[in-house]
This record gives C-alpha cells, sequence and structure tokens, in this order.
C-alpha cells in the first residue's frame, strides 16, 4: 500500500483529498497576532474576506521537524510507503523541515521528492501521483515518475489586482498606480522552484490571449490531467475556461481554488492553468 500526502499549498479542496484518499497537512497562515490553520480554522473565502481588511499582509508559518516527527511517526510504524509532495523548497522550508524529521525517525519509507511547484501546478502532481497509486506503483516508481514529469509542468496565470504585490514589496507604489490606471496584468509562471513574471497584458482578455500564446507554444499532453485555478473569483475561472475551451475540450479539467499561500501575493482575481507539456 502506498499512502500520498501534500500540504495545504497544493489548493486541493479538503474535499477533493477525501475523494482521492490523500492527507493534507495545513500549513498556518497568521494576521498580526491570529493564527489559523488552511482549511481547518479558516476557508478560502474567509481568508480572503481578512486578506481584503488587512493592512499588512499575512505571514505562513512552515510545520516545524518536531512537528513532523509527530506527523511521520504513525507512517513509519505502519511501513507503507509514504509519498509526501510538498511546497517547492525554493519557496518555503517545509521539504527541509520533513526531511530532518524522517531523518531522525529513521523512516526510509517516507519519500520526500522536492516538487519546485506549488498551488494548482503541486496540486496537479498530486492527481497525477494518485492515478500511479491506484495502478499499483510502489513509493520510489511513483517517486521516478513524479520527478520525470515535474520538469515538464507548465503553469501561467493572471494576476488581476496588484494591490498585493505593491503591500509585499514586490512592486513599488508607483509601478503598481500606474499598471492599474492602464489595466495592467502580469503573466506569471513557475521556473526553478519559483514565481516569475513573463509578461504582461492590458486588460482580462488580453492577458488571457497571452496565456494562450504560451501554452500554444508549449502544448498540452493529452495524457495527464489539467488544473484551471482561480483566485476566489469562480467568475474569472468560467471566462477563462470558456477563452481556452478548445484547448481544454476532452481534457480531464479540475478546477482549484487558489488558497492562502498564494493568494496572500497574488490577491483575489488571478486565474490561470497548469498542465504537463508534450
Amino acid at each position: 500500500m502506498v499512502k500520498i500526502v501534500t500540504d495545504s499549498s497544493c489548493d486541493l479542496s479538503p474535499k477533493r483529498c477525501a475523494e482521492l484518499g490523500v492527507d493534507m497537512l495545513p500549513i498556518t497562515v497568521n494576521f498580526g497576532e491570529e493564527s489559523y490553520r488552511a482549511n481547518i480554522d479558516i476557508s478560502n473565502e474567509e481568508f480572503y474576506e481578512k486578506l481584503a481588511a488587512a493592512e499588512e499582509l499575512p505571514h505562513t508559518a512552515q510545520i516545524t521537524p518536531a512537528q513532523f516527527q509527530e506527523i511521520f511517526m504513525p507512517y513509519k510504524e505502519s511501513g507503507d510507503d509514504v509519498v509526501c509532495l510538498f511546497i517547492s523548497s525554493k519557496m518555503s522550508g517545509t521539504l527541509q523541515s520533513a526531511r530532518v524529521a524522517a531523518n531522525i525517525l529513521g523512516a526510509e519509507n517516507i519519500l520526500l521528492p522536492d516538487t519546485l511547484h506549488v498551488t494548482f501546478a503541486l496540486g496537479l502532481l498530486v492527481e497525477e501521483a494518485v492515478k500511479m497509486r491506484d495502478a499499483g506503483l510502489s513509493g520510489p516508481q511513483i517517486v521516478e515518475k513524479i520527478q520525470e514529469l515535474i520538469p515538464r509542468i507548465r503553469l501561467f496565470a493572471m494576476i488581476e489586482d496588484l494591490k498585493y504585490l505593491k503591500m509585499g514589496g514586490r512592486l513599488s507604489a508607483t509601478s503598481a498606480l500606474v499598471a492599474s490606471i492602464l489595466g495592467i496584468c502580469p503573466i506569471i509562471t513557475l521556473k526553478d522552484g519559483l514565481v516569475e513574471v513573463v509578461g504582461k497584458a492590458r486588460g482580462k482578455k488580453a492577458a488571457f490571449a497571452a496565456i494562450r500564446k504560451f501554452v500554444e507554444k508549449e502544448p498540452i499532453s493529452s495524457d495527464y490531467c489539467v488544473m484551471v485555478g482561480n483566485a476566489n473569483v469562480p467568475e474569472n475561472s468560467k471566462a477563462f475556461e470558456e477563452y481556452m475551451e478548445d484547448l481544454l475540450k476532452k481534457r480531464e479539467v479540475h478546477v482549484s481554488s487558489i488558497g492562502s499561500i498564494v493568494g496572500t501575493h497574488t490577491g483575489p482575481g488571478a486565474v490561470g492553468l497548469a498542465y504537463i507539456k508534450k
């Protein structure tokens, strides 16, 4: 038997994780002195309500090695292969904490590859790992195949509200003001485990067109599912899916809600997709 474990940065809903038989570990988000475990103490909708009212961006707290030891002990004792797919090591110390804990416990059955991904790109890896588990692959076999897929994953998304990039110091106040007046939407991707801006578009429709061009340059493989993600604005997701309909037809498409880890920086309204290229 193989167990798949992820963290809440994958932005799969608790319901979806239950359907997949996946254990999701909550990452904590802190608004000042108030701490909330994602998807347990605070829903995505509640998170965005608090984010809109916040004067400072919230901070996330990674799971500590001590906490991981407690989490991992039952997995070690079970003797089953445990494949852990956590947030990119370039974005968080979560994976390092997990590796320290597994090493202390001597839990060789706990497998910890670096996904180099987050949000619905990480969710995509979890979805595919579950298929491999259900097909009867062992933990090491799943890790090997996941590591082959990681460089082929593509994520492209637009950011609609620049307020949170400005609050986080990733965009100057002047640049944010000019961009907002002009209706400019940055286009982001994941590269080598980090978020990178790869383009700018004036308006939502132009942003959709820009994402489409990126996808057409690196077409979607029909062998895997596609994830469409949105940050608490389902209508953006619906409009995006309709715009991309011909590229997504006859494919297994899952819709994901961007949660607190990435949503802190994108704010509401972000939308995009993740897929595995041919």
